[in-house]
């Protein structure tokens, strides 16, 4: 058996019992029971529902400098005064001003997500690179060849292909970016990444993204608490974050030459694209011709396995036993954010091989009141919704299945086991509207679990179904509800796509910073909405929303609305591409990813998952005077808003 590694980019491990909700149970028979025999009224137009999800980029980040067309408004780095269209700092640059902070004791202090001690950068850390240095044989992109990239990743629309071979760095990976105007001499706040020396079809760094990391980030506190911003979030210690513990070392002690350098992040965080000057160049196409919201959230702080989970679910899962029972995990994987002694904020326990699972129903562990009491003082106090002696997974661990079904704790320890809690999958099975689960390179990733073939790509924490028997337990089951993307693409040509498609890219092709690039998810996004497109059928009555996983760490300005223990986190661009989006709306309805599940089940009557998933919350009360805030917190919408649909359907 291979030994297991961290992919240092992604959070992910890669390595060399029956439960409740069995198919059988909810269907009364095979999964071939739910084959589609007619088509499942819906409330809308919408009869299929596609959902893409990328990966790390918050909506500043990406459309920091877009300009809706007349009549709508859009809140940004540029609406703001932040920055000019130009990239350069605007009048009101010193709302994106970052801080340096002290978190630490000499004997070991006590996590905080609003650090007291706290002093304005002059000069950001500097900017650091990472991604490919140069071009490889046989991947990860970039490829030395255009055949390689080719042979390797054929799920670009035309056009895009050439993007595989360009865009190493050049630079060795924590080295200062030297691509970077000003990178060892930054301002306090956001800068511009493209320029003269580097272009937007580039590999850039990645900033940290878990979950206690990003609760310091967004540095929310009730005294700092305004009327237009009530959560009291100042998003102003991202690059801190990344300097002072970044990813953690899994409880191993910090370095005794620890610097501003050593993480290899220095201040990625506060870099972004400018449309205005032509970066995303497509996705500023998309906002041109259909809805964009700016008011859309990554649903739990930190990284790609919780929010795919949570995207699933409306809800964390948790760790259990064999017999389903909630147990508590191993202890190096348990998370403790506490400093330790004589550092500043370098925490006990984090870090990609252990630290995963918080026991947040309980107030003694470790970093649970910063965030349960910071919950509690809200004018409109939130509910952790948290069950004591329940551990909920809060960052990337591999699912309880690969992809033939086999479990993956027999490939490494960090994995969490089978799970049989409901997922919006189980609703849909149980009210006979199919779905399938299109990750790219699925079908490589079946016969090679440990994901050795540098072909394979496939994201496995990304899938939620694949933490789930009533999926993964059977080969019936997963044939019938998890496919490749080469299957998708069938589907839409020949008019038999599922009424609800979820589609993941493969790590190639996701826009991940450092292993990808956003100019790569947009060539992925394209094929997807020009083959669409080119159905007239299937154009006439579908729904395609482009998301994000997350916002990678990167810096976002706008408001964040604590929903539970979870999140929410920074906003993330969502796009709505329908014929019945058209007209370049921006919409300010607040929502997350749950509520594209609330979408889905307002379409076709389903249910809310359970009784604690999050889409039982209501849909936001919001105000002229004050567009972005819900006035009955916590409440995320359904996305209605984002559609012109016929008075009767």
């Amino acid at each position: 058996m291979k030994s297991c590694t961290v992919n240092a980019l992604k959070g992910t491990l890669k390595c060399g019992a029956t439960t409740l909700f069995a198919l059988q149970v909810l269907a009364g028979g095979s999964p071939s029971a739910y084959a589609q025999t007619s088509t499942p009224a819906t409330t809308t137009p919408i009869k299929h529902v596609i959902v893409i999800i990328g990966e790390n980029r918050t909506f500043d980040h990406v459309y920091g400098t877009y300009t809706p067309k007349d009549g709508e408004t859009i809140s940004n780095l540029l609406s703001k005064g932040i920055v000019k269209a130009n990239g350069k700092p605007g009048p009101n640059y010193s709302l994106s001003a970052q801080f340096s902070a002290l978190d630490t004791t000499t004997s070991g202090g006590v996590y905080e997500i609003n650090p007291q001690s706290k002093s304005i950068y002059s000069t950001l850390p500097p900017a650091l690179a990472g991604g490919p240095e140069a071009p490889t044989v046989a991947g990860p992109a970039p490829f030395t060849t255009l055949k390689v990239g080719k042979l390797a990743d054929q799920g670009l629309a035309k056009g895009y292909d050439p993007f595989l071979i360009t865009g190493a760095t050049g630079i060795a990976g924590g080295q200062i970016d030297t691509r970077i105007a000003d990178a060892t001499s930054l301002r306090e706040g956001v800068y511009q990444l493209s320029g003269p020396n580097m272009p937007y079809d580039a590999y850039t760094a990645s900033p940290v993204h878990r979950f206690f990391q990003m609760w310091q980030q967004t540095d929310c506190s009730i005294d700092l608490a305004t009327k237009d911003n009530p959560s009291g979030c100042q998003n102003d210690l991202f690059p801190w974050v990344e300097v002072s513990v970044g990813t953690g070392s899994n409880g191993a002690p910090q370095p005794s030459t620890f610097n501003d350098m050593t993480t290899g992040e220095g201040s990625a965080s506060m870099g972004f694209y400018n449309m205005a000057k032509g970066d995303a160049p497509y996705l500023k196409e998309l906002a041109d011709t259909y809805t964009l919201s700016d008011n859309f959230h990554q649903s739990v702080m930190g990284g790609t396995g919780a929010n795919h989970i949570m995207f699933g679910f409306g809800d964390a899962i948790f760790y259990t036993n064999t017999n389903g029972v909630a147990v508590a995990p191993p202890t190096n994987q348990i998370e403790n954010p506490n400093p330790q002694a004589s550092t500043n904020d370098f925490y006990d326990q984090d870090g990609y091989g252990g630290g995963s699972y918080v026991n947040c129903g309980d107030i003694s562990q470790p970093g649970v009141p910063a965030v349960t009491n910071y919950l509690q003082s809200l004018k409109r106090p939130v509910n952790p919704n948290c069950v004591k002696g329940d551990y909920y997974l809060v960052n990337n661990y591999n699912p309880g299945y690969t992809g033939d079904g086999q479990l993956y704790s027999a490939l490494s320890p960090f994995t969490i086991p089978p799970t049989s809690q409901k997922s919006i999958g189980d609703d849909l099975v149980a009210h006979k509207v199919p779905f399938k689960y299109f990750g790219e390179d699925w079908d490589l990733y079946v016969t090679d679990p440990t994901e050795s073939n540098t072909f394979d790509e496939y994201c496995n924490i990304c899938n939620p179904f694949q933490y789930q028997t009533q999926f993964m337990g059977t080969q019936a089951a997963r044939e019938t509800y998890v496919g490749d993307t080469t299957e998708l693409y069938a589907d839409i040509d020949t008019g038999n796509l599922p009424p609800v498609s979820i589609v993941k890219p493969s790590g190639f092709n996701d826009g991940h910073p450092a292993s990808s690039k956003l100019d790569l998810f947009e060539g992925f996004t394209k094929k997807i909405v020009d083959q669409v497109k080119a159905n007239p059928a299937l154009w006439d009555n579908t729904v395609i929303f482009i998301t994000e996983d997350e916002g990678g760490g990167y810096y976002d300005s706008g408001y964040i609305q604590p929903v539970d223990f979870f999140g929410d986190g920074t906003r993330i661009p969502l796009l709505v591409v329908s014929k019945y989006s058209k007209g370049g709306h921006v919409s300010h309805e607040y929502g997350d990813h749950v509520s594209i599940e609330k979408f889905i089940e307002k379409n076709w009557s389903l249910p809310p998952i359970s009784a604690r998933s999050r889409d039982n919350l209501p849909n936001p009360v919001q105000k002229e005077s004050n567009p972005y805030v819900p006035t009955n917190s916590p409440a995320i919408g359904d996305l209605t808003d984002d559609f012109k649909f016929p008075s009767s359907n």
